[in-house]
């Protein structure tokens, strides 16, 4: 198989990009340079939409002819454009089932792919504007995401172990329908809960999206899995309920589905800021004013 327009396509991708540079996260203590081992600690944080968002994300998805994965992927670039205090040129990873040829689609194998996402965005951009980018990304990078992680690295001259796009990664699992009733050559599979498992933190930083359409509610739900060697549980726990905020921010819709924040502003008015957070810090701003015009009035 001739693989050259893709290895020609990989090298313009990721033409310019320093790929061993870290994403600035607000991480609380760094890897040591010298001792790369792994804990596998996880820290976690888990947000479970309620029905009228998942409503209003499924909408946005259909009217704007999107894929969950590619709104899901929209919505985490510009959290990270936020998080990371505006940096625009993002390269994250996210897993290809790699079934690329017609006669791999049905058959039983582990044929998945790692594939790097890197995304410019502008910061003036609207969030409309920024899927509709991210949409003809994710469709150029699929048709050629058979090419080979390690030719992708080897053409770069990088290895495994220092490229940064690794270790932040972006998943959107969608629960079959189908999934209470699966057989094998006329056996019946049987699902198993395992109610106690240990998390382990694969990577640095990571976020996976779950949509399962059979419950009534807990339709949509996301998951932050964090290495606990760079983020302790509070600092996920805080991340979590900001990437909420700015969620609830984009896609939260009033009594006419309309949705609150207008698309058309750019994604640098966004905010990370939790309203009780803004609220402290107006009482703080208003206190420091108080104390000041009475500074005033006692030098009179």
């Amino acid at each position: 198989m001739d693989m050259t327009l893709s290895q020609e396509f990989w090298q313009l991708e990721l033409k310019g990009d320093n790929l061993a540079r870290q994403l600035s996260l607000p991480v609380d203590r760094q890897r040591s340079s010298t001792n790369q081992q792994r804990s596998g600690l996880a820290s976690v944080a888990e947000i479970i939409f309620d029905n009228e968002l998942c409503t209003s994300f499924l909408n946005y998805a259909s009217s704007h002819h999107l894929t969950l994965f590619q709104l899901g992927l929209s919505i985490f670039y510009v959290f990270l454009f936020k998080l990371s205090h505006g940096e625009t040129d993002l390269c994250i990873g996210s897993i290809n089932a790699n079934r690329y040829r017609s006669e791999l689609v049905n058959m039983i194998g582990m044929f998945v792919s790692t594939v790097p996402y890197r995304m410019q965005l502008d910061p003036s951009w609207s969030f409309d504007e920024v899927v509709k980018y991210v949409q003809e990304k994710c469709l150029s990078i699929l048709e050629h995401s058979h090419y080979p992680l390690q030719h992708i690295l080897g053409d770069n001259r990088l290895n495994q172990s220092n490229v940064s796009f690794l270790e932040t990664m972006f998943d959107f699992i969608i629960v079959s329908k189908d999934v209470e009733h699966l057989c094998l050559n006329d056996a019946n599979l049987e699902r198993i809960s395992l109610e106690q498992w240990a998390e382990v933190a694969k990577f640095d930083f990571s976020l996976t999206f779950v949509y399962n359409p059979l419950p009534d509610n807990k339709r949509l739900s996301c998951r932050f899995v964090c290495s606990h060697d760079l983020f302790e549980k509070s600092t996920i726990s805080k991340i979590g309920q900001r990437f909420q905020y700015m969620f609830e921010q984009l896609l939260q819709t009033q009594p006419s589905n309309i949705p609150v924040m207008n698309m058309s502003l750019s994604i640098n008015k966004l905010s990370l800021i939790l309203p009780e957070e803004a609220e402290e810090m107006e009482l703080v701003a208003f206190h420091r004013l108080k104390n000041i015009v009475n500074e005033v009035g006692n030098m009179h």
